[in-house]
């Protein structure tokens, strides 16, 4: 079995990323500990979730410090106390300095096949309006759980998963399925194998999970 992998999750929004993998892990199908959430916004739905599961909580709000360095350096205080060995970015819309001692330990999941539709301004309704634009036209979507460096969706990517672009998609359709079958399904996928050491690179660098299932 596996050893239990201590993370912290940062969230921004509604909490269902993190909620995703809750339940996984009381299912027993995830070996991961969510010792601490981390709240962009005080009044951030998903913050629910962590309370109903009696998982620290941290709130850092970029409005109380002077700058993105203060706010960054808050954020990963508050891990390094939790003593996690990842950070998991679950719909958190800001964007931190990694400080040297959680290079390649912050992951995130971004919905969409990186490096496609990603990069600032790409995040939620507005990534899967630009699939749907695009032409020629997007024949597949997805997402893509990569490394988080100081630019935004550039960060090695480790994992990716596809869904199909549907002719009659609205981006309510195609964002509830990149949800949940794509994202839903990889991150679980992506922890679980760092929990279990899987998490390899290759001759050219390039990240890739051993093994996956």
């Amino acid at each position: 079995m596996a050893k239990k992998l201590p993370i912290a999750v940062l969230i921004s929004g509604t909490g269902r990323t993190l909620k995703n993998l809750i339940d996984r892990i009381e299912a027993g199908k995830l070996d991961v500990e969510i010792r601490l959430v981390v709240s962009s916004s005080k009044s951030a739905p998903g913050l629910q979730y962590a309370e109903q599961n009696r998982i620290p909580v941290a709130v850092v709000q970029s409005s109380e410090f002077v700058g993105k360095q203060e706010f960054s350096a808050a954020v990963f205080d508050a891990c390094r106390k939790a003593q996690v060995e990842y950070v998991a970015m679950a719909g958190y819309l800001k964007l931190l300095e990694i400080p040297e001692d959680f290079d390649n330990k912050v992951l995130n999941i971004h919905p969409s096949l990186l490096p496609k539709f990603g990069g600032e301004g790409f995040y939620g309704r507005r990534v899967h309006h630009a699939v749907l634009a695009a032409e020629p036209k997007e024949t597949k979507s997805g997402a893509t759980v990569h490394f988080v460096n100081n630019v935004y969706d550039d960060g090695p990517r480790i994992m990716q998963m596809e869904v199909e672009v549907k002719e009659d998609d609205t981006i309510e359709s195609l964002s509830d399925r990149v949800l949940q079958e794509a994202e839903f399904e990889l991150y679980p996928i992506v922890l679980q194998a760092f929990a279990e050491g899987r998490v390899k690179k290759n001759a050219k660098g390039e990240y890739y999970v051993e093994n996956a299932k």
